[in-house]
């Protein structure tokens, strides 16, 4: 029997996304945003509210890249969620973590990292519900660890980490329980 929990963010697993940004005078910026997502094949959807560093930087820079957390670098990934840019202004430089100039777009790529996304800013949604920042995918970059021997990036060698927002956890991921577009076909012969 299920039991009535009232309104609560039931979307698990959610992204643990590391958002970097330059502000006006070149400074990086790093948040943890859980919330978003790709949207189209080479595009990507935050949802990140008004006021925060992070997003004031990318109206600025037109610019920004969004990092896949990993296990290994859970603690600056936690410390990014709950540090604000607008209070600390060291906030980046406290971690010791390496920010490269992406060499497609006006946006800083954080070395330690391993998948990271370079976007460029196409659009700022805001409705009376949803504020979102749609960004062009036009590279993604990915250490050599993290890659199969085809090429691709290798989730069991990834160790992404995931957002638990009903106990206010992280997990990371790497099991592989299925083929994807496979696990299902034998239900599509009615």
């Amino acid at each position: 029997m299920k039991k009535d929990l009232g309104v609560v963010t039931a979307i698990y697993p959610m992204p643990v996304l590391m958002v970097a940004a330059y502000d006006e005078n070149g400074k990086v910026n790093v948040m943890n945003a859980a919330w978003g997502q790709i949207c189209d094949m080479d595009k990507i959807i935050l949802f990140i509210g008004e006021g925060k560093k992070t997003r004031l930087n990318i109206e600025t820079s037109k610019a920004f890249t969004v990092a896949l957390a990993d296990e290994a670098h859970m603690d600056a990934a936690d410390f990014f969620g709950i540090a604000s840019g607008n209070k600390i202004n060291d906030k980046f430089e406290r971690t010791g973590y390496h920010a490269l100039k992406s060499d497609k777009v006006n946006a800083p790529v954080i070395e330690e990292f391993p998948v990271a996304m370079e976007c460029e800013l196409l659009d700022f949604l805001k409705t009376e519900y949803v504020h979102g920042i749609v960004g062009k995918i036009v590279n993604v970059k990915a250490d050599e660890a993290v890659l199969s021997e085809n090429g691709k990036i290798d989730p069991a060698k990834l160790h992404a980490l995931t957002f638990d927002t009903f106990q206010s956890g992280y997990y990371a991921t790497g099991e592989k329980v299925g083929k994807a577009w496979n696990a299902g076909a034998k239900l599509m012969k009615g």
